[in-house]
C-alpha cells in the first residue's frame, strides 16, 4: 500500500514538473512576442484583430473548424457552428474595430478633472476554452487580447483540442502575413491536461475561463487576476400579452441553435396560466412535440443516469438521436426539432429545472406574473443566477418589474435569447461568447467579455483650481430633517 502510495506521489510530482516546465517556455515566447509588438499603434493593434477574425471568418476555415469540432466533440451540429464561427466573429470585430474602441496609448483625456488615461497591455491571457466552442471561443478572446497588445495562450478542453490545433494553424498564416510574431498567440500542446491548464493558469498574468462550473472555478481560485463567467440556465417568462407566435419562433431559434451547446439557450419557459395551453399549441408549430409523463420520465433516464451525472450520448445531439435514445415511438417525436417537458418542481430531485445543454424545453405554469416572477427567481436560484433571463410581453409595467426584480445581469426583451445575450446586431450588448454573472453567479465581471477587460490604464493627474464646497450643500437636506445636534 504504502509503495503504490509513494509511486502515485513521484508520478504527480513528475507531471507536475514537466508541466511546469513546459508552460514555462510557453511564457517566456509570449513575453518575447509582446516585447516585440509593445510600440504598435491603434491601426498595427486593429489589424491584429483583424487577422484573427479572417483566421475564422474566411468561409473555408468556418467550414473546416465546425466539421472538426462536430466530429472529434460529438456536440453540436456543422451549419450552425459554421455561421456561430462566423456571425460572432464578425459581431465582434465590429466591436472591435468601433472609432471609440481605444485600447493603445492615451485613450481619454478630461481637462475638466485633469486626468489623462493611459492603456496598457494586461499581460500573457490563460484563456482555458470549453469544448462546445472550440473554434469560435478562443478566437473571440484572442481578438480580445491582441486588440490590448497582449499575449494569448489558449487552453483547450480534450476533445476540442484538434479544432484549436487547426485554428492555431489558420491564426498563424495571417499574423504572418501582417509580420507579426507567430507567439503572441499559442496553444498548450496536446494532449492537454488538467495539470497543463492548472499550470498555465498559475504562471499567466491573466486568466480567462469559459466552460464547465469546475474549470471557472479553477481559474477563479488559481491565485491569478481572472475574468472568468458564470453557467447559464435561462429562464424565459412568456406573459399574458405576449405576441405568442412570435415568441414561439424565437424561443425555438434560441433553443435550437448548435443543438443547445450555448449558455443562453433557453432551459425552461415560465408560461402564464392564462396562455399557457395556447403558447403550447405556438410552440408546437415551430416543431416541438410535448412529451408524455411516460415519455418525460424515458427522457430524464436517457438524459441522467441514477446518480444524477449528465450521459454524453444525449448532450447537444440532434433530435433525432434524443428520440432514439429516449425510445420515443411516436412518429410525431421522432420528427421534431426539440421536446417539451412539464414541471412543478424546482432543485436536485428536477434535474429539468437546471440547464441541460440538450434540445429539451421546461415548461412551467405560472397563475399570474407575480408568479411567474417567483417561480424565475426559484429556478435561477436553483441554477443560473446572475446571468440571464427573457421576457416575451407587450407590457411595459412587467419589463419595468422584472428589470428591477430580477438578480441577473442581463434581461431580453422579447428577443432570441441564444443570439441577443452575447450581442447582436439588433440590440446594444457587446459581442462575446463569454459572459460573466456578477456577484449573483461568484465572478468578477458582470459583463459580456470585451477587449477592456483585457486592458489596464495609467491615471494621469495633473493639478486643477480647487473646488471645496459648502457644509449647506452636503449635509442641508440631512440637517434639514434630522437636525444638528
Amino acid at each position: 500500500m504504502g509503495t503504490s502510495t509513494n509511486a502515485n506521489a513521484n508520478k504527480n510530482t513528475s507531471g507536475e514538473t514537466d508541466a511546469k516546465i513546459i508552460v514555462e517556455e510557453l511564457i517566456l515566447k509570449a513575453r518575447k512576442a509582446m516585447a516585440e509588438i509593445q510600440n504598435y499603434s491603434q491601426d498595427q493593434a486593429n489589424t491584429l484583430v483583424q487577422a484573427v477574425a479572417w483566421a475564422i471568418y474566411r468561409q473555408d476555415h468556418a467550414e473546416e473548424l465546425a466539421r472538426i469540432s462536430v466530429q472529434d466533440t460529438g456536440l453540436g451540429n456543422v451549419k450552425d457552428k459554421i455561421t456561430k464561427n462566423k456571425r460572432k466573429t464578425f459581431g465582434t470585430l465590429r466591436d472591435l474595430l468601433a472609432p471609440e474602441a481605444k485600447s493603445v496609448g492615451i485613450i481619454k483625456v478630461d481637462e475638466a478633472i485633469g486626468i489623462t488615461e493611459i492603456a496598457k497591455p494586461v499581460g500573457v491571457i490563460a484563456a482555458a476554452v470549453p469544448s462546445t466552442n472550440p473554434g469560435a471561443t478562443p478566437a473571440n478572446v484572442t481578438m480580445m487580447g491582441l486588440k490590448g497588445r497582449n499575449a494569448v495562450i489558449i487552453a483547450p478542453s480534450p476533445k476540442g483540442a484538434s479544432t484549436t490545433v487547426k485554428l492555431l494553424e489558420y491564426i498563424h498564416a495571417e499574423l504572418a502575413k501582417v509580420g507579426a510574431p507567430l507567439d503572441l498567440v499559442q496553444s498548450l500542446p496536446m494532449p492537454v491536461s488538467k495539470e497543463l491548464t492548472t499550470e498555465l493558469m498559475k504562471q499567466a498574468d491573466m486568466v480567462t475561463v469559459t466552460g464547465s462550473a469546475n474549470n471557472v472555478r479553477a481559474g477563479q481560485t488559481c491565485g491569478t487576476p481572472n475574468a472568468c463567467v458564470s453557467a447559464g440556465n435561462v429562464v424565459t417568462i412568456v406573459d399574458a400579452s405576449a405576441n405568442l407566435q412570435d415568441a414561439a419562433h424565437k424561443i425555438m431559434l434560441s433553443k435550437t441553435f448548435d443543438n443547445a451547446t450555448s449558455c443562453s439557450s433557453d432551459n425552461a419557459l415560465v408560461i402564464e396560466a392564462a396562455i399557457y395551453e395556447q403558447m403550447i399549441e405556438a410552440l408546437k408549430k415551430e416543431g416541438g412535440y410535448k412529451c408524455t409523463v411516460a415519455e418525460k420520465e424515458q427522457m430524464q433516464k436517457a438524459m441522467w443516469d441514477e446518480n444524477g451525472k449528465r450521459r454524453g450520448k444525449t448532450t447537444a445531439k440532434d433530435a433525432g438521436v434524443m428520440a432514439q435514445e429516449a425510445g420515443l415511438t411516436n412518429p410525431a417525436a421522432q420528427k421534431a426539432s426539440f421536446f417539451m417537458v412539464e414541471e412543478t418542481g424546482v432543485g436536485k430531485g428536477y434535474p429539468f429545472s437546471g440547464e441541460k445543454i440538450a434540445l429539451v424545453l421546461t415548461l412551467y405554469k405560472a397563475g399570474d406574473f407575480d408568479e411567474a416572477l417567483e417561480l424565475t427567481k426559484r429556478i435561477l436560484n436553483h441554477a443560473g443566477r446572475g446571468h440571464s433571463c427573457g421576457l416575451h410581453t407587450t407590457n411595459e409595467e412587467h419589463i419595468q418589474r422584472i428589470g428591477l426584480e430580477m438578480e441577473v445581469c442581463r434581461l431580453l426583451i422579447n428577443q432570441i435569447q441564444c443570439f441577443g445575450n452575447g450581442g447582436s446586431f439588433n440590440n446594444g450588448l457587446n459581442f462575446t461568447l463569454s459572459m460573466g454573472g456578477g456577484t449573483w453567479a461568484g465572478n468578477n465581471i458582470k459583463d459580456n467579455l470585451s477587449y477592456q477587460h483585457f486592458i489596464q490604464t495609467t491615471k494621469v493627474s495633473r493639478l486643477i483650481p480647487e473646488v471645496i464646497p459648502e457644509e449647506e450643500e452636503l449635509f442641508g437636506s440631512y440637517w434639514a430633517k434630522y437636525g444638528r445636534s
